[in-house]
């Protein structure tokens, strides 16, 4: 890769996980009456033909690790489970309530925190407790997220019989000076058992989850730990840039110093090194930074053009409903967006009064909807069109003139009213993304709100 064109591009950006960005979500206008009113109407819509999705937000970690973005309790207190169960079945409760028909769940995601922090004998009740009142799609699929030093056949075998078949573990690297500066020290064994298990047991998806560009990570750690994630042939694999946000999450990045991390070329290098060694055993690369093998459903979502980008990442299916369950949660109506209170404490103050804890939302406009739609087409399949009118929009121009630049640099083709992301352009398709993202063109942030692209 041009280092020039690294240098050119790599700047603060979103990850798109939704259009508006969160920073730029009205909380203005937002109220939580309004959010109801869009999920009703995606749900009238949506649930019989397509289903919903559910995400539930497992909060707790036995121990911090310094990469991590997410929200999280830690403790070493495993009494909190049972209470922040029923806090969360009170919380799906509160949804069935409001939606006139029974819920046809779709997809159906855990995710943390650690998920398999939780007791085996607690995971299950939670599940059943939610299926009682839900239908479950035909085509579902049911995934979780596991630690490799704590998941257990018990563990596998309840989520199993409960329809799970899509598992994912963090991995991130294994040389034991990068995972002890970032705090995750997990031996290559761990995984490998934890894997093992999961092909036992009969999963027919499992997931590996390795990040570059980490504290003292060299290009030789990154070989290292793809070769040794080859030996396992994981079918899915998240190969996802380090995203440092210490202003976000405080001290809880700062295990490290930031001259320790990698420079942005040598960052780049070490995905493109990676990319070369996955693509060489057989994954193809899935949108932005994922690979999955042919036989996985990732794989056939992008090639049917069914490939969706959510808060959950990418999903091999689309519904336009998903609701999120737990404190931080992000429900999406496709109309409409609504975060939890990130509170463990006001989330149950809030459950216990019979309120929705919904603290801030966007509600979407006509141009958000048009807008989201072009950066969803570029996440997913690397183009986007507007030969149908509807999809054209009156800053259509201004946007044009931005792409242009990306043009001459190789990284897109125009054809008619369509423009198409090139193999070299794939890299910085969050910088062409931002081309179209219309608020974020009308106010540039102040101050650094997002990670760099590169």
């Amino acid at each position: 890769m041009c280092i020039s064109l690294v240098n050119k591009y790599n700047v603060a950006g979103p990850r798109y996980t939704s259009y508006p960005t969160v920073p730029y979500w009205d909380i203005n206008t937002f109220s939580v009456n309004g959010w109801e009113q869009s999920l009703k109407r995606s749900f009238d819509e949506s649930n019989e033909l397509e289903g919903i999705s559910l995400y539930i937000h497992l909060p707790f970690c036995e121990s911090l690790c310094t990469f991590c973005g997410c929200h999280k309790r830690i403790t070493k207190q495993h009494e909190f489970e049972a209470p922040y169960i029923e806090a969360l079945l009170k919380e799906w409760h509160l949804y069935s309530g409001l939606l006139e028909n029974k819920p046809k769940i779709k997809e159906l995601h855990l995710g943390g925190g650690t998920p398999t922090f939780f007791s085996p004998e607690n995971l299950n009740y939670l599940i059943t407790e939610i299926l009682k009142v839900s239908e479950v799609a035909q085509d579902y699929e049911f995934s979780f997220e596991g630690h490799p030093n704590n998941t257990t056949r018990e563990h596998l075998q309840v989520m199993y019989d409960l329809g799970f078949r899509r598992v994912s573990y963090g991995v991130q690297d294994y040389n034991p000076k990068i995972q002890k500066a970032i705090n995750r020290v997990q031996p290559f064994e761990n995984v490998k058992r934890a894997t093992e298990m999961a092909r036992e047991k009969g999963y027919t998806s499992i997931g590996h989850d390795i990040i570059f560009g980490l504290p003292f990570q060299t290009e030789e750690d990154v070989v290292e730990t793809i070769n040794k994630t080859q030996s396992l042939m994981p079918d899915r694999i998240a190969f996802y840039s380090y995203a440092h946000v210490p202003w976000i999450k405080g001290n809880g990045q700062r295990g490290f110093n930031d001259e320790d991390l990698p420079s942005a070329d040598s960052k780049r290098q070490q995905y493109e090194t990676g990319k070369y060694l996955l693509e060489k055993v057989g994954y193809a690369e899935i949108g932005m930074d994922h690979f999955a093998l042919r036989t996985d459903s990732l794989f056939k979502a992008m090639q049917h053009e069914t490939l969706h980008r959510n808060f959950m990442g990418y999903t091999a299916s689309k519904t336009k409903a998903m609701i999120g369950l737990g404190v931080s949660s992000i429900s999406d109506s496709w109309y409409g967006f609504a975060q939890n209170v990130k509170s463990i404490e006001d989330y149950y103050q809030l459950i216990d009064k019979g309120i929705l804890p919904v603290y801030r939302g966007h509600i979407l406009n006509t141009e958000d909807l048009i807008i989201r739609r072009h950066i969803l087409n570029l996440m997913c399949h690397f183009k986007t069109s507007w030969l149908d009118p509807k999809k054209a929009f009156s800053e259509l121009p201004e946007v044009l003139i931005k792409l242009k630049e990306f043009e001459l640099d190789g990284l897109l083709e125009f054809e008619r009213k369509q423009v198409s992301v090139t193999e070299k352009g794939k890299p910085f398709i969050r910088n062409i993304c931002m081309a179209f993202d219309l608020l974020l063109q009308r106010k540039k942030p102040d101050t650094q709100l997002f990670s760099m692209t590169i």
